[in-house]
């Protein structure tokens, strides 16, 4: 007798809202008849007037909640008690109004993309629900569109996908944004409800900087006696990447030292270090020149062009002279003399240096602690040993003496340098 009637959601207006009619061809308008309702929501949401059959809602309805009632009719015949019809079984729908807005399944999203991104890169896909129903007008119809991070972003309406829209986005110039996005239903037209939501979006990092020294040309020195292995100075070469992008190796490409000197990589602080590699001696060569090179230890083949990964810059390195003891012209003398030469007699001489540029004056004596019965005695100016006292062999055949050379400097700082002499008497 009846199928199925359709009722509004959250329905505002003064009265109940009217729901249908219940009706058998029994019923010949007497009074006679009585209508009953049973199932889902009788007598408490849908009420009906046992006499006409007119049922109507007794509350608000919202479809979020329940969308469909399942009820039972029945025509009862007032003096015999019995149903004139079977019971018979009638649906309510209730229809849909665009009572939610859509929302976002995260409040905030975070998400990133490598710089340098051509236009159209994927970044994230955010999704909006809408509790309305989607079969049944445009109330779940969702458009997503952006309200703020243009014009470097943009949205897929239909999907929610954000992409990248302008070409060459660096990290260097900029590295977070902040996106909104709207979603919003009735398929986006005036009138439908809107939620938004908040994505924020890092540029990651890619090698799309080479290393660049910030001045041409070093210069560092070192004193002659710098033992092999000691640091110089350190260089570092600038890199706004980061990570391994920045990542640096120095190496010696050329030069007049590059034998002399190294260059070792501080990982930590991705400088340079020079040191030294070979003996240096300020006599010998006092300026060295090399050239230093510092390359991205991991360059990214897609950025190539915009290369070389690499450069170079000058290391001028100056010894320093060190102001070294006299050198003897051997490490030790041998002099022969006879037991019968006489007092003030020379029997030998000892020659020393100075190694320095500035060569100074030698002085030249005896250690005594060697020659405790100042035997001989030496010419300060001219290192000419001869004899003071007397010589005899069957009592000291030997004489083992130290002959001291101390430069004369203007600083009046000597220095010492100690040979042995040897006496035989025959």
């Amino acid at each position: 007798m009846w199928n199925q009637f359709f009722l509004l959601e959250e329905y505002t207006g003064p009265d109940t809202q009217y729901v249908g009619k219940l009706h058998t061809d029994q019923d010949k308008g007497d009074g006679n008849l009585k209508y009953i309702l049973t199932g889902d929501g009788a007598g408490s949401l849908f009420v009906i007037d046992e006499n006409t059959g007119d049922i109507h809602a007794a509350k608000k309805l919202d479809r979020e909640e329940k969308s469909l009632y399942v009820l039972r009719a029945k025509a009862i015949d007032r003096k015999t008690g019995r149903q004139v019809e079977p019971e018979s079984e009638f649906i309510i729908k209730i229809h849909d109004i665009n009572d939610n807005e859509p929302k976002f399944t995260k409040d905030i999203y975070t998400a990133s993309v490598p710089e340098m991104s051509r236009v159209g890169t994927s970044v994230l896909q955010v999704t909006a629900t809408d509790a309305d129903d989607a079969n049944y007008g445009n109330s779940a119809k969702v458009v997503y569109s952006i309200l703020q991070g243009q014009p470097y972003f943009s949205v897929d309406p239909d999907t929610g996908i954000i992409k990248t829209a302008l070409p060459d986005m660096s990290r260097e110039n900029r590295e977070q944004y902040q996106v909104v996005i709207q979603a919003k239903d009735m398929g986006g037209q005036m009138g439908g409800l809107s939620g938004t939501t908040t994505v924020n979006i890092t540029l990651t990092d890619v090698n799309d900087n080479p290393p660049r020294f910030p001045q041409s040309t070093y210069q560092f020195s070192s004193p002659e006696s710098a033992p092999l292995g000691t640091p110089l100075g350190r260089i570092k070469a600038n890199d706004p990447d980061v990570g391994e992008n920045a990542e640096i190796e120095y190496s010696i490409s050329n030069g007049d030292g590059s034998d002399v000197f190294d260059i070792i990589t501080d990982k930590d602080t991705q400088e340079g270090i020079i040191t030294v590699k070979k003996q240096l001696d300020f006599e010998n060569k006092m300026l060295y020149t090399l050239r230093v090179e510092a390359a991205n230890s991991h360059p990214d083949p897609r950025f190539l062009q915009l290369g070389p990964f690499k450069d170079t810059a000058l290391v001028k390195i100056s010894v320093e002279d060190i102001d070294e003891p006299p050198v003897f012209s051997r490490a030790s003398y041998l002099i022969e003399v006879d037991e019968d030469a006489k007092e003030g007699s020379i029997i030998g001489q000892v020659v020393a240096q100075d190694p320095d540029t500035t060569k100074n004056a030698i002085k030249y004596s005896v250690d005594r602690h060697t020659d405790l019965d100042r035997i001989f005695n030496i010419h300060s100016g001219n290192g000419s040993i001869f004899i003071s006292k007397s010589l005899d062999r069957e009592e000291t055949p030997w004489h083992n003496i130290t002959v001291i050379a101390t430069e004369i400097s203007y600083s009046e700082v000597c220095h010492k340098y100690f040979s042995i002499c040897k006496d035989e008497k025959r």
